[in-house]
């Protein structure tokens, strides 16, 4: 049971000091690093203490973010002093000239404060019908990589996508990277019977990220092969005419 006792020790501060502090709208990290400052300044008698950030933190359970962040307010505000700056840390003590403080708000006002970039993209989105093209194409895709994931047994991951997403991802592929819709569904029914893509690629937004390289191993597939050339047995005989011609012995004329 804890039981403090001033016989213990105590911080002596002026009460003139602790009632301008109250009027502060300092938030709950500000507020503590000013009893740190306070308890190894007044409570070891002296005015300033060398306090680096790892030393604050530890005293009052923040991250040394949190601390860098609120300190810095405060000595903006004038609430707090660097005495000194050296490589061990700053040298801090609290301003007892309370008149030098700035005691405006530095909180952002909730009504003021911007929506994450997240949020303004989510309220944005296009919204693809039934009958949007993109959105057909989603399902067409998602219908064929089914019966792939099917045969591997995990038809339920498949059955969980989004064809919203989807569809967003062939909008990009055909409007951004001007990719052909023809060419992407050439795209899509090869990928999945090729023995190695069919089981990687299981989204929309995979197909996308290897659209080229995929559309390149499916025309070095697709192109035929060039036949070989024949030989015209009546070229040979031509030669076999000049080789004789020329006085070679027809019996060493080379008809390979």
């Amino acid at each position: 049971m804890a039981n403090p006792q001033t016989e213990n020790g105590y911080t002596r501060i002026a009460n003139e000091l602790l009632e301008q502090i109250m009027k502060l709208s300092l938030n709950g990290t500000q507020f503590r690093i000013v009893l740190a400052v306070w308890r190894y300044t007044y409570g070891f008698r002296r005015t300033a203490h060398t306090m680096p950030l790892s030393y604050i933190a530890s005293k009052i359970e923040a991250s040394k973010g949190q601390v860098q962040n609120a300190l810095d307010q405060l000595i903006k505000k004038k609430i707090i002093e660097v005495v000194e700056d050296s490589k061990g840390g700053r040298k801090l003590s609290v301003n007892k000239n309370y008149d030098e403080w700035d005691s405006k708000e530095t909180t952002t006002p909730a009504a003021s404060i911007p929506k994450p970039e997240k949020q303004k993209k989510a309220a944005m989105k296009k919204v693809y019908g039934e009958d949007d093209s993109y959105f057909k194409m989603a399902v067409y895709f998602h219908g064929l990589v089914k019966n792939v994931a099917k045969e591997a047994g995990i038809e339920h991951l498949i059955a969980r996508a989004n064809l919203q997403t989807w569809a967003d991802d062939f909008r990009k592929l055909v409007e951004l990277e001007k990719i052909e819709k023809r060419l992407a569904k050439d795209v899509m029914d090869w990928v999945v019977t090729d023995n190695f893509w069919r089981t990687n690629i299981l989204s929309a937004s995979t197909f996308r990220k290897q659209f080229a390289k995929l559309a390149m191993q499916m025309a070095s597939q697709k192109k035929p092969s060039q036949p070989k050339k024949q030989i015209d047995s009546r070229d040979k005989d031509i030669e076999f005419q000049q080789w004789v011609a020329r006085g070679g012995d027809p019996n060493d004329f080379n008809w390979n």
